[in-house]
């Protein structure tokens, strides 16, 4: 059986960029509040969120949830990049395969997860927690730790919880760099993973594509393969990163990019993410903060598309609009 706890270098994917290390805090020190306060990452130990899910791994989910359907995606190769199938469009080029998604009992995912072997499409399952699935599931999940995110949620005035996800990912997997527009805490109940963090204020260095895109709020870049030709100022890029094993809450700030691997040789994982609706912002102040920035320009942009009828006329509208007039 795979230690859990122990990991190393050769476990992780080499990229190019410069990483420094996310802090490790136990929940009850204070600056466990101030940084989440502050919209900033922080591995957070000893919480004992989700202690009653320790016991989970594949052969308690195929007696407690075998019959239940599942949402499963499949990849041709290690990386699972989100594709809104909304948006997909005929004359969006496709510099990428699609992942794709199937619905499957979670005893079918849990034998074919067991029986996967080189060459076969990787799995990554992403199954929304609610009261439809097994009831022992449900009274692990009820069990969690909710009075001590309540209280986050209270003190930080986040909006509602949206939804709680159950990932279990196989070893290598790889959701590549994105960002989401809500507050996310990431509780990690099995196995290791390797996650990778950059500010907003790093959105130029990211290089988003465009909101109507099928990959928005996801990166162009391939860490894999970075092309610094295409993307100059990837090479300005600087991030964080931490390793969380069980029993780890990792907080990841809204509009912050996230880079999210189960480690190599490591078995499979399991993590359970709560997301959280923004808050209120209140007036906003000067300078403006990172995340403020990313979400004008969001709304800037939708509003565009919306009104042109035509992502294509998105670009030398906004070219025309600054270049000579905003610029010197």
């Amino acid at each position: 059986m795979v230690d859990q706890r122990v990991w190393d270098e050769s476990q992780l994917r080499k990229y190019d960029f410069i990483l420094k290390k996310i802090p490790r805090l136990p929940y009850d020190d204070p600056r466990v509040d101030e940084m989440i306060a502050a919209n900033q990452p922080v591995v957070i130990t000893g919480s004992r969120l989700v202690e009653t899910a320790e016991k989970w791994d594949l052969d308690y989910f195929n007696e407690n949830m075998g019959n239940d359907n599942c949402t499963v995606i499949y990849s041709r190769n290690h990386k699972f990049k989100f594709y809104d199938d909304s948006k997909a469009s005929p004359d969006i080029k496709a510099e990428f395969t699609p992942t794709r998604k199937v619905s499957m009992k979670m005893s079918e995912f849990v034998r074919r997860l067991k029986e996967w072997k080189k060459g076969d499409e990787r799995m990554y399952l992403q199954q929304v927690l609610n009261d439809t699935v097994g009831q022992q599931i449900v009274n692990d999940f009820l069990g969690f730790k909710w009075s001590w995110v309540n209280n986050i949620q209270k003190r930080n005035s986040w909006g509602s919880l949206t939804y709680n996800l159950l990932l279990i990912a196989m070893e290598g997997n790889v959701t590549p760099c994105h960002y989401d527009e809500q507050q996310n805490l990431f509780a990690q109940i099995r196995g290791l993973k390797r996650c990778i963090l950059f500010p907003p204020e790093q959105f130029d260095c990211l290089y988003p594509y465009p909101v109507y895109h099928p990959h928005d709020r996801q990166s162009q870049v391939d860490f894999d393969r970075p092309d610094y030709t295409r993307f100059p100022k990837l090479k300005d890029l600087r991030g964080q990163e931490a390793i969380v094993g069980p029993g780890d809450v990792l907080y990841i700030p809204n509009y912050w990019w996230h880079h999210i691997e189960a480690l190599m040789r490591g078995g499979y994982t399991i993590s359970v993410n709560f997301w959280y609706k923004v808050g209120r912002t209140g007036k906003v102040a000067y300078p403006l903060k990172g995340y403020q920035k990313v979400a004008i320009m969001r709304n800037v942009e939708k509003m565009l598309v919306e009104v042109l009828q035509d992502h294509n006329e998105v670009g030398p509208l906004l070219r025309s609009l600054v270049v000579g007039r905003y610029t010197e």
